[in-house]
């Protein structure tokens, strides 16, 4: 786990805007099955509410410096 901050979206490795491959790097989980887990959810979740999260951690999640 990363302890040096918060989680913070990783712009390298975006797919649209950082925030699985963020998350995904601050736990150092896998990144594609945190995408694959994200839209699972999202999906079984009727999709809006993961869709309107996203868009909320891609305004509020700092982007990386690289």
């Amino acid at each position: 786990m990363n302890t040096s901050g918060g989680i913070i979206r990783d712009r390298h490795n975006a797919m649209v805007g950082g925030v699985c491959a963020g998350i995904a790097r601050h736990f150092s989980w896998s990144i594609t099955g945190t995408r694959v887990v994200y839209v699972l959810a999202s999906i079984l979740s009727a999709a809006f509410p993961g869709i309107l999260v996203y868009i909320i951690l891609w305004m509020l999640l700092p982007a990386s410096a690289d």
